[in-house]
Protein backbone atom coordinates (compact mmCIF):
# COMPACT_ATOMS: atom_id res chain seq x y z
CA UNK A 1 0.00 0.00 0.00
CA UNK A 2 1.32 3.43 -1.00
CA UNK A 3 1.00 6.22 1.55
CA UNK A 4 0.37 9.86 0.66
CA UNK A 5 2.28 12.60 2.48
CA UNK A 6 1.47 16.24 3.14
CA UNK A 7 1.77 18.50 0.09
CA UNK A 8 0.12 21.71 1.32
CA UNK A 9 -0.82 22.37 4.94
CA UNK A 10 -3.53 24.94 4.23
CA UNK A 11 -6.74 23.25 5.32
CA UNK A 12 -9.75 23.54 3.04
CA UNK A 13 -13.28 23.26 4.35
CA UNK A 14 -14.08 21.16 1.27
CA UNK A 15 -11.10 20.55 -1.01
CA UNK A 16 -12.10 19.58 -4.56
CA UNK A 17 -11.29 19.85 -8.26
CA UNK A 18 -7.49 19.32 -8.39
CA UNK A 19 -5.80 19.68 -11.76
CA UNK A 20 -2.26 19.73 -13.11
CA UNK A 21 -1.40 22.63 -15.42
CA UNK A 22 1.28 21.20 -17.75
CA UNK A 23 2.49 24.64 -18.91
CA UNK A 24 2.90 25.99 -15.38
CA UNK A 25 4.02 22.58 -14.09
CA UNK A 26 2.02 22.99 -10.92
CA UNK A 27 -1.25 21.92 -9.33
CA UNK A 28 -4.39 23.98 -8.78
CA UNK A 29 -7.33 23.02 -6.58
CA UNK A 30 -10.40 24.50 -4.88
CA UNK A 31 -11.91 24.99 -1.47
CA UNK A 32 -15.59 24.93 -2.42
CA UNK A 33 -17.02 26.19 0.84
CA UNK A 34 -14.13 28.60 1.34
CA UNK A 35 -14.80 29.99 -2.18
CA UNK A 36 -11.12 29.81 -3.13
CA UNK A 37 -8.75 28.60 -5.84
CA UNK A 38 -5.37 27.52 -4.47
CA UNK A 39 -1.97 26.61 -5.90
CA UNK A 40 1.54 25.87 -4.73
CA UNK A 41 4.37 26.74 -7.08
CA UNK A 42 8.09 27.41 -6.96
CA UNK A 43 7.37 30.87 -5.56
CA UNK A 44 5.27 29.46 -2.72
CA UNK A 45 1.55 29.20 -1.94
CA UNK A 46 -1.03 31.42 -3.62
CA UNK A 47 -4.81 31.67 -3.58
CA UNK A 48 -7.65 33.63 -5.15
CA UNK A 49 -11.01 34.38 -3.49
CA UNK A 50 -14.42 34.49 -5.20
CA UNK A 51 -17.88 35.78 -4.35
CA UNK A 52 -19.53 32.36 -4.68
CA UNK A 53 -18.70 28.66 -4.52
CA UNK A 54 -16.12 27.47 -7.06
CA UNK A 55 -15.33 23.81 -7.51
CA UNK A 56 -13.60 22.63 -10.70
CA UNK A 57 -11.63 23.83 -13.70
CA UNK A 58 -9.92 22.93 -16.93
CA UNK A 59 -6.97 24.77 -18.42
CA UNK A 60 -7.59 26.65 -21.68
CA UNK A 61 -4.23 28.34 -22.30
CA UNK A 62 -1.09 29.21 -20.40
CA UNK A 63 -2.83 31.78 -18.22
CA UNK A 64 -6.55 31.03 -18.58
CA UNK A 65 -8.69 28.50 -16.74
CA UNK A 66 -12.31 27.61 -17.37
CA UNK A 67 -13.80 27.66 -13.86
CA UNK A 68 -17.15 26.27 -12.74
CA UNK A 69 -18.88 28.29 -10.03
CA UNK A 70 -22.22 28.19 -8.30
CA UNK A 71 -23.94 30.05 -11.14
CA UNK A 72 -21.69 30.04 -14.22
CA UNK A 73 -18.81 28.77 -16.30
CA UNK A 74 -16.27 31.54 -16.84
CA UNK A 75 -12.74 32.23 -18.04
CA UNK A 76 -10.30 33.28 -15.34
CA UNK A 77 -6.89 34.90 -15.88
CA UNK A 78 -4.27 33.57 -13.49
CA UNK A 79 -1.98 36.55 -14.12
CA UNK A 80 -4.47 39.30 -13.36
CA UNK A 81 -6.65 37.34 -10.94
CA UNK A 82 -9.73 38.57 -12.79
CA UNK A 83 -12.59 37.06 -14.76
CA UNK A 84 -12.03 37.40 -18.49
CA UNK A 85 -15.64 36.68 -19.46
CA UNK A 86 -18.61 34.51 -18.60
CA UNK A 87 -19.12 31.60 -20.98
CA UNK A 88 -22.61 30.59 -19.86
CA UNK A 89 -24.94 30.37 -16.88
CA UNK A 90 -24.98 27.24 -14.73
CA UNK A 91 -28.27 26.86 -12.85
CA UNK A 92 -28.07 30.59 -12.19
CA UNK A 93 -31.81 30.74 -11.45
CA UNK A 94 -31.57 28.16 -8.64
CA UNK A 95 -30.12 29.55 -5.41
CA UNK A 96 -30.23 26.12 -3.75
CA UNK A 97 -27.57 24.41 -5.90
CA UNK A 98 -23.85 24.75 -6.58
CA UNK A 99 -21.24 23.16 -8.82
CA UNK A 100 -19.25 20.18 -7.57
CA UNK A 101 -17.04 17.67 -9.37
CA UNK A 102 -15.88 18.41 -12.93
CA UNK A 103 -13.19 17.60 -15.48
CA UNK A 104 -12.30 18.17 -19.13
CA UNK A 105 -12.79 15.20 -21.46
CA UNK A 106 -10.41 13.91 -24.13
CA UNK A 107 -12.26 15.89 -26.83
CA UNK A 108 -11.75 19.28 -25.17
CA UNK A 109 -15.23 19.42 -23.68
CA UNK A 110 -15.86 20.16 -20.01
CA UNK A 111 -18.17 18.10 -17.79
CA UNK A 112 -19.50 19.61 -14.59
CA UNK A 113 -21.83 18.27 -11.93
CA UNK A 114 -24.12 20.23 -9.63
CA UNK A 115 -25.78 19.36 -6.33
CA UNK A 116 -27.88 20.91 -3.62
CA UNK A 117 -25.91 23.18 -1.28
CA UNK A 118 -27.22 21.01 1.54
CA UNK A 119 -27.02 17.80 -0.54
CA UNK A 120 -30.76 17.75 -1.13
CA UNK A 121 -31.96 14.55 -2.81
CA UNK A 122 -32.01 14.68 -6.64
CA UNK A 123 -31.34 18.43 -6.68
CA UNK A 124 -28.33 18.25 -9.00
CA UNK A 125 -27.40 17.31 -12.55
CA UNK A 126 -24.39 16.67 -14.81
CA UNK A 127 -23.68 18.88 -17.83
CA UNK A 128 -21.22 19.04 -20.70
CA UNK A 129 -19.92 22.30 -22.19
CA UNK A 130 -18.57 21.87 -25.72
CA UNK A 131 -17.99 24.47 -28.46
CA UNK A 132 -20.21 27.04 -26.80
CA UNK A 133 -23.06 24.70 -25.89
CA UNK A 134 -24.00 23.64 -22.37
CA UNK A 135 -26.16 20.51 -22.44
CA UNK A 136 -27.71 18.70 -19.47
CA UNK A 137 -26.77 15.01 -19.68
CA UNK A 138 -28.21 13.57 -16.45
CA UNK A 139 -30.73 14.99 -14.01
CA UNK A 140 -31.94 13.98 -10.53
CA UNK A 141 -28.39 13.65 -9.22
CA UNK A 142 -27.93 14.06 -5.48
CA UNK A 143 -24.11 14.31 -5.18
CA UNK A 144 -22.33 14.51 -8.54
CA UNK A 145 -18.86 12.97 -8.53
CA UNK A 146 -16.26 10.73 -10.21
CA UNK A 147 -16.36 12.51 -13.59
CA UNK A 148 -13.44 11.07 -15.57
CA UNK A 149 -12.65 9.53 -18.96
CA UNK A 150 -10.94 6.50 -20.44
CA UNK A 151 -7.66 7.42 -22.18
CA UNK A 152 -8.97 6.32 -25.59
CA UNK A 153 -12.01 8.63 -25.26
CA UNK A 154 -14.45 5.72 -25.56
CA UNK A 155 -16.09 6.13 -22.14
CA UNK A 156 -17.01 8.67 -19.51
CA UNK A 157 -17.53 7.70 -15.87
CA UNK A 158 -19.59 9.46 -13.25
CA UNK A 159 -21.16 8.84 -9.86
CA UNK A 160 -24.03 9.87 -7.67
CA UNK A 161 -22.28 9.38 -4.34
CA UNK A 162 -25.62 8.99 -2.59
CA UNK A 163 -26.24 5.81 -4.61
CA UNK A 164 -22.74 4.43 -3.85
CA UNK A 165 -22.22 3.47 -7.48
CA UNK A 166 -20.08 4.54 -10.45
CA UNK A 167 -21.64 4.45 -13.92
CA UNK A 168 -20.02 4.22 -17.36
CA UNK A 169 -21.20 6.04 -20.47
CA UNK A 170 -20.20 5.28 -24.07
CA UNK A 171 -19.11 8.34 -26.06
CA UNK A 172 -19.40 9.24 -29.73
CA UNK A 173 -15.85 9.00 -31.13
CA UNK A 174 -16.43 12.04 -33.36
CA UNK A 175 -17.30 14.65 -30.75
CA UNK A 176 -17.46 13.03 -27.32
CA UNK A 177 -21.19 13.40 -26.73
CA UNK A 178 -22.83 10.46 -24.91
CA UNK A 179 -24.40 7.81 -27.09
CA UNK A 180 -26.96 5.37 -25.71
CA UNK A 181 -27.68 4.92 -22.02
CA UNK A 182 -25.16 4.71 -19.21
CA UNK A 183 -24.53 1.41 -17.45
CA UNK A 184 -23.71 0.42 -13.90
CA UNK A 185 -19.94 -0.12 -13.77
CA UNK A 186 -19.09 -0.39 -10.07
CA UNK A 187 -21.51 -1.06 -7.22
CA UNK A 188 -20.06 -0.17 -3.82
CA UNK A 189 -23.37 -0.14 -1.96
CA UNK A 190 -22.92 -3.54 -0.31
CA UNK A 191 -19.64 -2.33 1.17
CA UNK A 192 -21.17 0.98 2.21
CA UNK A 193 -18.45 2.90 0.34
CA UNK A 194 -19.06 6.49 -0.79
CA UNK A 195 -17.30 7.13 -4.14
CA UNK A 196 -16.11 10.73 -4.47
CA UNK A 197 -13.86 12.15 -7.21
CA UNK A 198 -11.98 9.92 -9.67
CA UNK A 199 -9.27 10.07 -12.31
CA UNK A 200 -8.13 7.48 -14.87
CA UNK A 201 -4.53 6.63 -15.78
CA UNK A 202 -3.06 5.61 -19.15
CA UNK A 203 -3.83 1.93 -18.49
CA UNK A 204 -7.51 2.68 -18.03
CA UNK A 205 -7.33 2.15 -14.26
CA UNK A 206 -9.74 4.30 -12.26
CA UNK A 207 -8.47 5.91 -9.05
CA UNK A 208 -11.36 6.80 -6.75
CA UNK A 209 -11.35 8.93 -3.60
CA UNK A 210 -13.50 7.16 -1.03
CA UNK A 211 -15.07 9.60 1.41
CA UNK A 212 -14.53 8.64 5.03
CA UNK A 213 -12.04 5.83 4.36
CA UNK A 214 -8.68 7.69 4.32
CA UNK A 215 -7.88 6.35 0.87
CA UNK A 216 -7.82 6.37 -2.91
CA UNK A 217 -8.78 3.00 -4.40
CA UNK A 218 -7.56 1.82 -7.81
CA UNK A 219 -9.79 -0.37 -10.00
CA UNK A 220 -9.01 -1.99 -13.35
CA UNK A 221 -11.40 -1.55 -16.32
CA UNK A 222 -13.41 -4.56 -15.10
CA UNK A 223 -14.00 -2.93 -11.72
CA UNK A 224 -11.58 -5.16 -9.80
CA UNK A 225 -9.82 -3.49 -6.86
CA UNK A 226 -6.07 -3.60 -7.43
CA UNK A 227 -4.48 -1.36 -4.81
CA UNK A 228 -5.05 1.57 -2.49
CA UNK A 229 -3.25 4.78 -1.60
CA UNK A 230 -3.56 5.55 2.11
CA UNK A 231 -4.17 9.07 3.35
CA UNK A 232 -3.88 8.49 7.10
CA UNK A 233 -3.99 12.14 8.15
CA UNK A 234 -7.39 12.89 6.57
CA UNK A 235 -10.35 10.53 6.36
CA UNK A 236 -12.49 12.59 3.97
CA UNK A 237 -10.53 12.16 0.73
CA UNK A 238 -12.42 14.02 -1.99
CA UNK A 239 -10.64 14.00 -5.37
CA UNK A 240 -7.36 12.86 -7.01
CA UNK A 241 -5.40 14.23 -9.99
CA UNK A 242 -2.24 13.02 -11.72
CA UNK A 243 0.64 15.43 -12.23
CA UNK A 244 4.32 16.05 -11.76
CA UNK A 245 7.15 15.02 -14.05
CA UNK A 246 5.84 12.23 -16.26
CA UNK A 247 2.38 12.54 -14.66
CA UNK A 248 3.32 9.82 -12.18
CA UNK A 249 2.30 11.55 -8.93
CA UNK A 250 -1.20 11.61 -7.45
CA UNK A 251 -2.46 14.77 -5.74
CA UNK A 252 -5.30 14.26 -3.26
CA UNK A 253 -7.68 16.90 -1.92
CA UNK A 254 -9.47 16.32 1.38
CA UNK A 255 -12.14 18.00 3.52
CA UNK A 256 -12.94 18.90 7.13
CA UNK A 257 -16.58 19.82 6.55
CA UNK A 258 -18.97 18.10 8.97
CA UNK A 259 -16.25 16.68 11.23
CA UNK A 260 -16.79 16.98 14.96
CA UNK A 261 -14.34 18.77 17.26
CA UNK A 262 -13.34 15.35 18.59
CA UNK A 263 -12.47 14.03 15.15
CA UNK A 264 -10.67 17.24 14.16
CA UNK A 265 -8.50 16.86 17.24
CA UNK A 266 -7.42 13.48 15.88
CA UNK A 267 -7.23 14.78 12.28
CA UNK A 268 -5.72 18.28 12.48
CA UNK A 269 -4.68 18.03 8.82
CA UNK A 270 -8.20 17.20 7.59
CA UNK A 271 -8.78 19.46 4.59
CA UNK A 272 -5.08 19.68 3.69
CA UNK A 273 -3.76 18.50 0.32
CA UNK A 274 -1.62 15.37 -0.02
CA UNK A 275 0.66 13.77 -2.60
CA UNK A 276 1.56 10.17 -3.41
CA UNK A 277 4.77 9.90 -5.45
CA UNK A 278 5.34 7.58 -8.42
CA UNK A 279 1.94 5.91 -8.28
CA UNK A 280 1.25 5.45 -12.01
CA UNK A 281 1.51 7.31 -15.30
CA UNK A 282 -1.63 9.42 -15.54
CA UNK A 283 -3.25 10.58 -18.75
CA UNK A 284 -2.73 14.10 -20.03
CA UNK A 285 -6.11 15.78 -19.77
CA UNK A 286 -8.11 18.73 -18.47
CA UNK A 287 -7.53 21.05 -21.43
CA UNK A 288 -10.71 22.75 -22.58
CA UNK A 289 -10.84 23.74 -26.25
CA UNK A 290 -13.11 26.73 -26.83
Amino acid sequence: MTQATLFDSRTCILGEGPLWHPLHKQYYWFDIMGKKLLTLGADGPKEWSFDEHVSAAGWVSENELLIASQTALFLFDLNTGKTVRKLCDLEADDATTRSNDGRADTYGGFWIGTMGINAETNAGAIYRYYKGELRCLYSDISISNSICFSPDGAYAYYSDTAEKTIRRQKLNPKDGWPTGSSELWLDLSKEGINPDGSVIDMRGYLWNAQWGLNRIACYNPDGVLLETVACPEASQTSCPAFGGEGLTDLLITTARVGLSAEILEKEPMAGATFLAKDVAKGQQENQVIL
